[in-house]
């Protein structure tokens, strides 16, 4: 999910606002051992005062990026992601390192194994570092969460100003590409986990299309939406992981990765069709001003835009999406853990509900765990699962989305991904403003790409397009040309 301290950061800090394209340069011209040096140094100066990493194996890592030096130049020029050191979302399975979802119920959650992306990303020449903070159980605990914390990282912060939250759930991946330890980090979303915390922090993120990259070694929260994707400086370097990270065995996974290698292939934007998705908009004028400056530079570049197009929800679809949310993690989080290749696999959420229970200093001291009881106590049999998820789709797909792509004949679909990062509250919990982008492209599994196109008083606010479901490359393709379009400027 999007939503939901050890102490926060030094009031000296408080009113910091780092420069967001301080990105370290591309590694693959020198040394993969100096690259992983240089962001581990990075992460070793700074990361106590934003708390974005939670773990790094310097060792594992440093062997790694040795051996990949040591291989003949044709060798290593061939690895398409060769000497870029990656940090992954701590639920993700790592070989090196334990996998804890954020939960000190599994801080010594040690696999030894890779999540098939994880091993694909190391074949292309990845150098995993180590692991980054997330919102607990990937914001899928309480109601009135605080993003970006964790009972075993803490409190993650934004990475243009600290008192501000970094969204998340995929917090310490965004935040730590926008600081420049990484280039590439990679988070996961079921509902915004990837697109908000890369939108709150500045940089790009991606959500593929549902099911074009594995989940298993994932702590999952729901295999209908959950997938993985990648947070990067910019739009060609996520095509160039996203390309990595693709399941051969998925359908329309080899045309995605053919496209993906032309994303600068855009010369104009002439011919395109991009509708305005207005329920993002209307909510604050200084929003609306940003996408209107997109626009702007989309139509001089040839792009034919169709405003005020919507999707309107039937009375019920908030109940019928949470709905399916609480049965499919019950389902899946039971599967995951007893396949777990240690102890925790005994595990069961009711022992997980137990243990928050019994450490509520540690893992209840800001907010509960309503969402786990409601998981565990939901009446909701297989039939009546079948029978909400099949309305839930439809809405989103064949009377939403697709409705829309094929009406007004859009390429892609635009709007606000979020609003700028709202003051961490460990009282309150989140403060969300205005309708997100992130729900109906999540259930409906189509692409969706947040890129960092507009400022509201200095704060980064991200634009979202969405393409047609297997159409990530042209998707992408499109927000390259966009991309360059707004560092073209005015």
């Amino acid at each position: 999910m999007r939503r939901p301290f050890p102490a926060l950061v030094a009031a000296a800090l408080a009113a910091v606002c780092l420069p967001l394209l301080a990105f370290a340069g591309p590694p693959a011209a020198g040394s993969a051992l100096q690259a992983v040096d240089s962001a581990l140094a990075r992460i070793a100066r700074s990361d106590a005062s934003y708390g974005a990493v939670i773990a790094v194996d310097a060792a594992a890592a440093r062997a790694a990026a040795a051996a990949q030096d040591a291989l003949a130049p044709a060798e290593r020029e061939a690895l398409p992601l060769g000497g870029e050191p990656v940090l992954l979302k701590d639920n993700i399975e790592s070989r090196e390192l334990p996998t804890t979802a954020g939960s000190l119920a599994l801080a010594e959650n040690r696999t030894g194994r890779d999540a098939p992306l994880v091993a694909q990303l190391r074949a292309a020449g990845a150098i995993v570092l180590g692991k980054t903070n997330l919102s607990e159980w990937a914001n899928f605990r309480s109601y009135h969460s605080v993003s970006g914390w964790s009972a075993v990282g803490g409190q993650t912060v934004n990475a243009v100003d600290p008192r501000r939250s970094p969204c998340g759930s995929s917090s310490g991946s965004a935040v730590a590409v926008a600081l420049g330890y990484v280039d590439i980090a990679i988070g996961t979303e079921t509902s915004g986990s990837i697109v908000c915390p890369a939108a709150a922090n500045g940089v790009v993120g991606v959500k593929p299309t549902h099911g074009l990259v594995a989940g298993a070694g994932i702590v999952p929260i729901a295999a209908s939406q959950d997938t993985a994707g990648p947070i990067t400086r910019d739009v060609a370097l996520a095509a160039r992981t996203l390309a990595a990270m693709l399941d051969p065995e998925a359908p329309g996974a080899a045309a995605v990765a053919a496209g993906l290698a032309d994303v600068a292939g855009l010369a104009d934007l002439g011919g395109v069709r991009i509708g305005v998705f207005a329920n993002t908009t209307g909510y604050a004028a200084e929003r609306d001003r940003e996408l209107d400056a997109v626009l702007a530079r989309a139509r001089a570049d040839g792009a034919t835009v169709i405003p005020g197009l919507a999707i309107e929800r039937y009375e019920g679809f908030r109940d019928d999406a949470l709905a399916v949310l609480l049965y499919e993690f019950r389902r899946d989080l039971a599967a995951y853990l007893a396949g777990l290749p240690n102890a925790f696999a005994a595990l069961t959420l009711e022992d997980l509900i137990a243990f928050n229970a019994g450490h509520p200093g540690r893992e209840l001291r800001y907010f509960g765990q309503e969402i786990f009881l409601a998981a565990r106590d939901l009446e909701l049999d297989a039939t009546g699962y079948e029978t909400t998820r099949t309305r839930l789709r439809r809405l989103a797909r064949q009377e939403g989305l697709d409705r829309l792509f094929a009406e007004a004949e859009l390429d892609v679909l635009i709007g606000i991904t979020e609003g700028p990062a709202w003051m961490i509250d460990p009282v309150n919990g989140d403060a969300f403003f205005g309708e997100s982008m992130a729900s109906l492209p999540a259930i409906a599994g189509n692409p969706h790409v947040t890129l960092p196109l507009g400022t509201v008083d200095g704060l980064p606010l991200g634009i979202s397009l969405v393409g047609r479901r297997g159409e990530d490359h042209e998707l992408l393709r499109i927000a390259h040309r966009l991309e360059a379009l707004h560092r073209r400027g005015p």
